[in-house]
């Protein structure tokens, strides 16, 4: 079976350092996550004096780290599949499969999602929209931002899955044995 051009594999392994390192990145804003969350409680019901940020700061927070955790879950595998059915076919139909569904579903889906939310989200910005969820009003635009910068971010790590797909389609073979993530 014939190998990947050089650079074919240099963009896959471009990419998924990328999104590896982005996505370890993302993981760090679990730390102010968790510092929020305690402080909330400390204040709350050790001294009875709730914040007025700690709703806002979580949800946006963990919201951030949802979406742009997306594409490392896309690198590492831990996307939905149903594996009843997937582990019956050959690596060269995986790649079929998964190349086809990439084009016709992966990148219009994500493409559409990305062009709504940036319409989204610069009219927040332009608007200077501020949250109603409590008094602390933060303002929403870096928020709803996260939203095409996921987009985005899915959209590069699908081009590597997408040449991955090509590249077991063509040689009967998968890139690479794919981290499994079981519940």
């Amino acid at each position: 079976m014939s190998q990947p051009s050089p650079t074919v594999i240099h963009t896959i392994r471009v990419i998924d350092t990328f999104s590896n390192w982005s996505g370890k990145a993302v993981a760090w804003l679990i730390l102010p996550l968790v510092f929020g969350l305690t402080y909330e409680g400390v204040a709350r019901y050790l001294f009875n004096a709730p914040t007025e940020w700690a709703f806002d700061l979580s949800y946006m927070l963990y919201g951030t780290i949802f979406m742009l955790g997306a594409h490392y879950a896309l690198l590492r595998g831990a996307h939905i599949r149903t594996d009843i059915l997937w582990d019956k076919f050959s690596d060269r139909k995986k790649g079929i499969i998964d190349a086809v569904a990439y084009i016709v579903f992966f990148f219009p889906g994500i493409a559409m999602f990305f062009f709504a939310s940036v319409d989204e989200a610069w009219h927040a910005f332009k608007i200077n929209e501020l949250s109603e969820q409590t008094a602390w009003r933060p303002i929403l635009w870096p928020f709803k931002a996260v939203v095409p910068l996921a987009a985005v971010l899915l959209l590069i790590q699908g081009v590597s899955e997408l040449l991955k797909s090509l590249y077991a389609w063509r040689t009967g073979r998968l890139w690479a044995k794919r981290e499994i993530v079981e519940i």
